[in-house]
């Protein structure tokens, strides 16, 4: 024995007794069996029984009863909430249809064990069996709803009292987005009803059930704008079921609206298209127009809107015959001239209209100088992201790349398949602004439109001067992160390399060849990108190191879905582009970006226009998923890059001189190039930078083959890191949860 008999037998007990203790501690805070006592953060819950607890439940939804003892507003003619038809129960329905009420005891006569005249769902007459399922699948709304018909069983707040709280005139706010925008700015109104007068409510068309719309007396329609005029996807249901269905006559007589428009006025006739349709079906179906509707251009997006809502909420003011007031005013008007401007007229208006007859006019002889394309709102969304905002329409971001190499931690595809490192690269561009809205755009869209230069210009040395003083601030702020090499960040001092990639169209700056020379003039290489809209730009263009041209589709249908281009002859533009290209005398890229469901399937059709443009180079890379709020993708779209592998050699296979030479896949990226690279068994993707600075200054005429560089073997497809092909030994692998050091080799 352990212990002698006269430990044993003290011991024994002091353990029984602990463990009643123990147990009892965890009946008195629910864990086991007893009667379960709820202990939030020390507060006891009231328990409710599961009949009382439904009854409780209802009465968070039952309306108030201003018409006698029934809830719904019981009438002869049957519920007070939807009248003697039960075909479309209403939002306070009781459920009863035209011959009986089921908000009164024992009028529900279905046989079924009924919990509430209107459940926690809001549907209308919800079974026991029902409930406790819902309540298994519904944890969080059950423990808010059940915590509130606590504190109403409790006597703490009636629905009585709560009908007392004063709430305004009702406000529906509908809203229709792609990127967040309406659905920011109805929410933002939704805020701001209260201050009003009006109760707002914003809902996502694509919820709402559009059958309900009579009901309402004061909507609010903001309707973003997609490709080819079209109403955005997730609106689209809606926009069919009002415009392009049959309905009565006068199927929203009494309700009053207003329609805004979100869109590109780059878009031409396309402009805000399906507000247009809305707000003129709306009236066709005998609603009453408050204003007319308005076309907001996200050029100036947020400016437009305050001055549009500021308008229209003293339009909804006059239509209900209310007090016009502002946030914190003290005083009304019984008039506004700005409204009555636009009462009764048919036509739409953008919102350069709108502003000159808000300002009576006075904006009709406004200067037509150029604006500025970066705005203070515009500035401060893109200063969030981490970008460095050079002058009035340029930027200039630390690329990860150039983080995760300052660590030693590895490079990007560029340093694998070209050579640059990839912590001397500064990632910039001289204009913020596209000419398309790619559905895969790592930058969310939040930067400016464009078919044409229309903004201040600013000089280029201004924009090179300011890039690389905020490029070498961003490399100075790497000093305290952990792990960056002490050397490289000295080195990094030095900028080698710049890639005119970040987001926007380079090309369309006006000074875009003077700023090419001043950058070879620093001794900095140039990777310019351009998405093949502007080839009389591409035709004047000076060398640069090497000239890509996006790729994102290899038909005009396809291409028109993924990259939604500004210009209605996008596509002749596209092919003029690849025509330019191929006259180039200096590096050319196809870059293609893969996204599965969208281009990946048409491989001949890519393969022709490859015969048509002769790149020297092919990058194929998979989708980058970004995330975002409303983002278009997922990633079920983004290839694995064995599939980017196949991709690659299937078109390899149909062209008679590209083979796959490089990959990176980290990035999910690969390389063919033409065979004039490969030497023997040898590839020479690589560049020799400096000879290209100084064939670039010479002036005289010079071909690829010129600075052309021996690419290393662990950068060759098939030949590199088993599992991690084109990672450079010379770096350091980090993974969740290991770390691989990669032995040997090197540049």
């Amino acid at each position: 024995m352990l212990f002698g008999e006269d430990v044993a037998t003290p011991l024994a007990w002091g353990v029984v007794l602990s463990t009643l203790i123990f147990v009892a501690a965890l009946q008195a805070f629910g864990f086991i069996g007893g009667k379960s006592s709820s202990r939030v953060k020390g507060k006891q819950e009231e328990p409710l029984e599961e009949d009382d607890e439904l009854s409780s439940l209802a009465s968070l939804h039952q309306p108030v009863n201003t018409t006698g003892s029934c809830a719904c507003g019981m009438t002869e003619n049957g519920c007070g909430s939807c009248g003697p038809s039960d075909a479309a129960l209403g939002d306070g329905c009781c459920g009863g249809g035209g011959d009986s009420c089921a908000c009164m005891a024992g009028d529900a006569t279905d046989g079924m064990s009924v919990a509430s005249s209107v459940g926690p769902t809001g549907r209308a007459g919800m079974p026991k069996d029902e409930f406790r399922r819902w309540k298994k699948t519904h944890p969080e709304e059950w423990r808010a709803q059940r915590n509130e018909a606590v504190a109403l069983k409790s006597g703490r707040q009636s629905p009585a009292m709560r009908a007392q709280q004063p709430k305004g005139e009702p406000l529906l706010i509908l809203f229709g987005t792609q990127t967040g925008n309406s659905e920011q700015f109805a929410k933002e109104m939704q805020e701001e009803a209260s201050e009003r007068g009006f109760d707002g409510l914003a809902v996502d068309m694509q919820t709402f059930n559009v059958e309900t719309l009579p009901r309402h007396k004061t909507v609010f329609f903001l309707l973003s704008t997609h490709t080819g005029g079209t109403p955005v996807p997730n609106a689209k249901q809606f926009f069919d079921a009002i415009v392009n269905k049959q309905r009565p006559q006068d199927w929203l007589r009494g309700v009053k609206f207003a329609v805004l428009g979100l869109g590109h006025s780059e878009y031409g006739e396309n402009f805000c298209t399906p507000a247009v349709q809305l707000d003129r079906r709306l009236e066709e179906l005998s609603g009453q127009r408050m204003h007319v509707v308005v076309k907001d251009d996200e050029a100036r997006i947020k400016e437009e809107y305050e001055r549009w809502k500021e308008q229209i909420w003293q339009d909804a003011q006059q239509a209900n015959n209310m007090a016009v007031f502002g946030p914190g005013d003290e005083s009304s008007s019984d008039e506004s001239d700005a409204g009555s401007a636009f009462a009764g007229s048919d036509d739409e208006h953008d919102m350069e209209d709108l502003g000159n007859v808000i300002e009576g006019g006075k904006n009709e002889n406004a200067s037509k100088a150029p604006k500025q394309m970066v705005n203070d709102n515009l500035r401060k969304t893109l200063t969030k992201q981490g970008y460095r905002i050079v002058g009035s329409h340029s930027g200039v971001k630390l690329c990860r790349w150039t983080k995760s190499m300052l660590r030693g931690r590895g490079g990007c595809y560029k340093h694998t398949f070209y050579g640059i490192s990839s912590y001397q690269c500064m990632e910039s561009t001289p204009s913020l602004a596209c000419a398309n809205k790619c559905t895969f755009c790592w930058r969310h869209h939040k930067n400016p439109v464009g078919t044409s230069w229309r903004w201040e210009t600013d000089d280029p040395q201004t924009l090179v001067d300011g890039f690389m003083a905020n490029h070498r601030n961003m490399i100075k702020s790497m000093r305290t992160v952990p792990g960056v090499k002490p050397e490289r960040l000295a080195e990094a001092e030095t900028i080698r390399h710049c890639a005119l990639s970040l987001v926007g169209e380079p090309i369309i700056y006006p000074h875009i060849n003077k700023f090419l020379r001043l950058l070879h003039q620093n001794g900095i290489s140039s990777f310019l990108v351009t998405n093949a809209q502007f080839p009389d730009k591409m035709d004047a263009l000076v060398p640069c190191t090497q000239l890509y041209v996006s790729i994102d589709a290899p038909t005009p249908e396809t291409l028109k879905a993924v990259d939604r281009p500004l210009f209605s002859d996008f596509w002749e533009r596209f092919l003029a582009s690849i025509d330019s290209l191929r006259r180039k005398g200096q590096r050319t890229v196809f870059r293609l970006t893969l996204v599965k469901e969208h281009n990946m399937t048409e491989v001949q059709q890519y393969a022709e226009l490859v015969k048509r443009g002769k790149p020297e180079f092919i990058e194929i890379k998979g989708v980058t998923f970004c995330g975002g709020k409303r983002s278009e993708m997922s990633m079920n779209n983004v290839p694995w890059h064995d599939e980017v592998v196949a991709f690659g050699l299937d078109l390899a296979s149909i062209l008679d001189d590209y083979e796959l030479c490089c990959e990176h896949a980290h990035s999910c990226c690969i390389l063919l190039a033409q065979k004039k690279f490969k030497r023997g068994d040898e590839w020479w993707t690589w560049i020799d930078f400096d000879k290209f600075i100084q064939l670039s200054e010479s002036g005289n005429p010079f071909s690829t083959e010129d600075y052309m560089v021996k690419t290393p073997e662990w950068a060759v497809f098939g030949k590199g890191i088993p599992g991690d092909g084109g990672f450079d030994p010379q770096e350091t692998r980090i993974r969740r949860g290991d770390v691989r050091i990669a032995k040997g080799g090197g540049c």
